[in-house]
């Protein structure tokens, strides 16, 4: 077939046009503007356009699949209809891209990508994640029909995913306006999509997990019970854990946290149906992280700089509950937080939750609020609620080698030469992080 992607510079995307492409498909694509993604793509022999343009949309094309960000109004999609080319959006494209695959499916407000990547790394099969696993260098891998895909609550579209085996890392309400803020309709959303799995593996502790109708033969992790003996440790400023799970023995994992266990030990768990447990003990050394998971972007004694996409309160707890192990481990001269909040409405639903996830730090710097096209803006005074940290703010960071610089106005009202920065949010924060 002959595939055209709107919007494929999109992580979630991007990924499908790859797996495509190696399935022996015809993929191009657009999007607003040339990207990193967008460049790798072309990279990989996948014709890119930018800007979407009607004249982008040919007569000999058998499908075109658009992003969720794609409105009606879009260009190439009018075109798309006028010239009678089947369309579907991301959601609907699942069942053909998955349809005959044997697929582990993690799902959960947090943790889905790193489960999503461990679990890649232990099975060393196909994979389509919403993030960079830094074992392979893309969002994407394509080795056999053997499929870890990260599944996605956000559109209910986890329900088309077709699972072999349904892994849930939490079912914490989020994204709820696609839900229209039905919390019945969510739950049941999650429920159906656990039940499809022909295998099941969930964190039997999750308070949300608890109240759903779950398949009897279901593997259910435990943690408080299951996962003994954590321990941290630096290999070259690189933060791994180490624990014990049930009665598998010992496990490493990179990464820092309680949380980190927790996902490696239901990637482990959902590997068990595929492989022995000395391979998997083996295999798991693979995993490297992903990119903008705890990502150590610079390092020396000094002076460390971490990216974190954590874009949520629960998540960024986590992300500050491994800046604490990391500092103890390191002792750094202090702990700074540079967030970019990400959307209005995540903001302002989740406003008392970011109000308390920031505790350990000793500086909190806040960012401009990173925002989507169409969003109503909602003024919140932020000096105000986040007064506790004694917050500085600034409209952007330069960052080179040793050092950071906040920038307010066009001037430079702050340098960072030392410490522990931490860098968390959704937005462009990676990439000014990274430059």
């Amino acid at each position: 077939m002959k595939v055209h992607f709107i919007g494929i510079g999109g992580i979630g995307l991007s990924a499908l046009a790859r797996f495509l492409n190696f399935d022996g498909h015809e993929i191009s694509g657009s999007d607003v503007k040339s990207s990193p993604i967008t460049k790798e793509l072309e990279k990989e022999g996948i014709k890119v356009c930018c800007p979407q343009e009607a004249k982008n949309i040919k007569d000999e094309f058998d499908l075109v699949i658009y992003s969720a960000a794609v409105t009606d109004e879009n260009p190439e999609l009018m075109e798309s209809r006028l010239k009678q080319i089947r369309t579907l959006s991301r959601k609907e494209a699942l069942p053909i891209i998955l349809d005959d695959k044997k697929n582990y499916c993690v799902a959960g407000a947090h943790g889905k990508s790193t489960t999503t990547a461990i679990l890649a790394s232990i099975l060393k099969s196909s994979a389509l994640i919403g993030a960079i696993s830094k074992d392979f260098g893309s969002n994407f891998r394509y080795v056999s029909d053997l499929v870890a895909f990260e599944a996605d609550e956000s559109d209910a579209s986890f329900l088309l995913s077709n699972p072999y085996c349904s892994i849930v890392t939490n079912a914490e309400p989020e994204h709820m306006e696609y839900y229209n803020y039905d919390y019945d309709k969510f739950f049941q959303a999650y429920e159906t999509f656990i039940n499809l799995g022909k295998k099941i593996v969930v964190n039997g502790e999750d308070e949300y997990i608890q109240k759903l109708n779950i398949n009897e033969n279901a593997v259910k992790l435990y943690p408080s019970i299951d996962i003994k003996n954590i321990t941290y440790l630096l290999k070259d400023n690189q933060p791994y854990t180490k624990f014990e799970l049930l009665d598998l023995g010992h496990f490493e994992i990179w990464g820092f946290g309680y949380h980190i266990a927790v996902d490696g030990s239901l990637a482990i768990l959902a590997a068990l149906n595929e492989l022995d447990i000395e391979t998997i003990r083996k295999n798991i050394s693979s995993y490297k992280g992903i990119k903008k998971r705890f990502d150590v972007v610079q390092s020396n004694e000094q002076f460390v700089v971490i990216d974190d996409y954590a874009h949520h309160p629960t998540e960024i707890k986590a992300t500050m509950n491994a800046v604490l192990e990391y500092d103890k481990l390191k002792k750094m001269s202090k702990k700074v937080v540079i967030w970019q909040p990400h959307k209005y409405s995540r903001t302002i639903d989740n406003l008392e939750g970011f109000k308390r996830c920031f505790d350990g730090c000793d500086e909190l710097v806040i960012l401009p609020i990173w925002t989507v096209a169409g969003e109503k803006k909602v003024e919140i005074d932020f000096a105000k609620e986040f007064a506790k940290y004694n917050p500085i703010f600034a409209h952007s960071i330069q960052t080179t080698q040793g050092k950071i610089q906040l920038i307010s106005d066009n001037k430079v009202i702050k340098v960072y030469e030392d410490g522990l920065i931490v860098g968390v949010g959704a937005g462009d924060i990676t990439y000014q992080l990274r430059h």
